[in-house]
């Protein structure tokens, strides 16, 4: 992990395209502002720790569905 101290309006560079912005300090509340190619998806970490959890929940088998109670393939 690489730490870095900045001030109002400095900027952090990622890649070639990435640009990371900071905008305001106030105590404990740093404003950033993210310039970022379209394509790339940029979330806050508490929603992108969300999105995670519900995915392994989608991709995980249900044991609440008795598949023995599905109709059989009609035969042709």
């Amino acid at each position: 992990m690489l730490v870095l101290t900045r001030k109002p309006r400095q900027q952090i560079m990622i890649g070639d395209n990435i640009v990371v912005n900071v905008v305001e300090v106030q105590g404990d509340n740093v404003r950033i502002a993210i310039e970022a190619p379209r394509e790339i998806k940029i979330y806050r970490g508490e929603i992108y720790r969300a999105i995670q959890e519900e995915n392994k929940k989608a991709a995980s088998p249900r044991s609440d569905i008795d598949l023995t109670k599905l109709p059989s393939k009609p035969e042709n």
